[in-house]
């Protein structure tokens, strides 16, 4: 069984975790029936599709601070507890797979009810409130950031309890889905899309739902970045897409030159493993699943953190992967065009570090993660 709120974060590693899943059940003849049960949002869909069974539950945010949305939220959690208990029952899974996030602890709580086993991973540099609370009941704790160990074990006050969990936890990097590989041309990459192959190409991409605030850094900077010569590939996010296209058409009107150096798409599907190759450098919010994403493509990366990201995340996430080299940061209160450009014009003079980034990118990435996280699920099962 899975659960993970619903966001690209939480169900695009679920996702790459049963792929394995599925390749283990052939090669080792094992019966296997995958179930997603908790608040999959826009991705219930994706799920099926893949062959997931998805029950869904009420969904319900758990925050560390004191705000009005708690009095709601409060006794939805007490709904989903009772749909949980119900619906964990007539599946009775052998093993739980939890990515967190809202619509995850009911799922958690009731398994261990059921004495269930259970693996949680932490994509973030610091854990989140629903992964730190479900941390005391599971058997295994992955983690993607090395930071995010201190942030499970400091939650906890007994020194015996700092041991039972910092026992549990391994550093296994994010699951990345399977297709995402470097394999392939730069060349006809471009040329997919339609970019002149001398040019340099920067992919911005903030997620699937996008940035508003890095959209309109991008529509401010167009004319500028097109006048240096740069070409760009922009995932505006679905919801963004219709007004950002025409705020474009408005600074493009009749040049088509400067328009085909100046791409727009609402999201990528499969295609953006072309999207990728065909990048000389990417512009990304600094979510772990984008982080290990343009890691596992070995791109250089210039990451905005989203300034007010739950414990302040993105940031910490952002700083952690640039020491290793292979990306530089720029906060949102400095994103202005002179400073971007800058930035970018002395990333492509020099080559040497551009390559040097490629290579900490490459060697940051940890791509057996989800077999890893596969195998475990198999172990914990097999014992049942």
């Amino acid at each position: 069984m899975f659960t993970g709120g619903g966001t690209g974060g939480h169900i695009y590693p679920i996702l790459a975790v049963a792929e394995k899943l599925n390749k283990f059940s052939k090669e080792k003849n094992i019966d296997l029936n995958l179930h997603y049960i908790g608040a999959p949002e826009n991705y219930g869909e994706i799920l099926a599709a893949n062959n997931i069974r998805v029950s869904k539950i009420v969904s319900a945010k758990i925050r560390r601070y004191l705000d009005i949305r708690n009095l709601i939220d409060i006794p939805k959690l007490f709904i989903s507890l009772i749909q949980a208990f119900w619906k964990v029952f007539f599946v009775m899974p052998d093993v739980l797979f939890s990515k967190g996030g809202p619509g995850a602890l009911p799922i958690v709580l009731v398994c261990r009810f059921y004495n269930i086993p259970i693996i949680i991973h932490e994509s973030d540099s610091v854990a989140g409130l629903t992964n730190l609370l479900s941390s005391r009941y599971a058997d295994k704790i992955g983690i993607s950031f090395v930071s995010a160990q201190n942030s499970f074990v400091n939650y906890f006050k007994k020194e015996s309890d700092k041991k039972k969990i910092n026992d549990k936890i391994a550093l296994i990097g994010n699951p990345i889905r399977s297709f995402l590989t470097k394999e392939g041309s730069q060349e006809n990459a471009k040329k997919i899309f339609g970019f002149d192959l001398q040019k340099p190409l920067i992919l911005v991409i903030c997620g699937s739902q996008g940035s508003v605030n890095v959209n309109d850094f991008f529509l401010n900077a167009a004319r500028d970045l097109i006048s240096e010569n740069f070409q760009i590939l922009h995932q505006t996010g679905i919801k963004n897409f219709d007004n950002f296209n025409k705020e474009l058409n408005s600074i493009f009107p009749n040049l088509e030159n400067d328009k085909s150096c100046y791409k727009a798409v609402p999201y990528f599907n499969d295609n953006i493993k072309d999207a990728y190759i065909a990048a000389d450098i990417v512009v990304s919010r600094s979510g772990s699943g984008s982080i290990f994403e343009i890691a596992t493509m070995a791109k250089p990366s210039i990451l905005i953190p989203l300034a007010d990201s739950a414990s302040d995340h993105q940031r910490k996430n952002a700083y952690e992967y640039a020491n290793t080299g292979a990306a530089i940061v720029i906060e949102e209160s400095n994103l202005k065009t002179n400073i971007f450009i800058s930035q970018l014009k002395k990333l492509f003079e020099n080559k040497e570090n551009m390559s040097k980034m490629s290579e900490a990118a490459e060697k940051f990435s940890k791509t057996n993660s989800s077999e890893i996280i596969a195998e475990e699920i198999v172990k914990l099962g097999s014992r049942q």
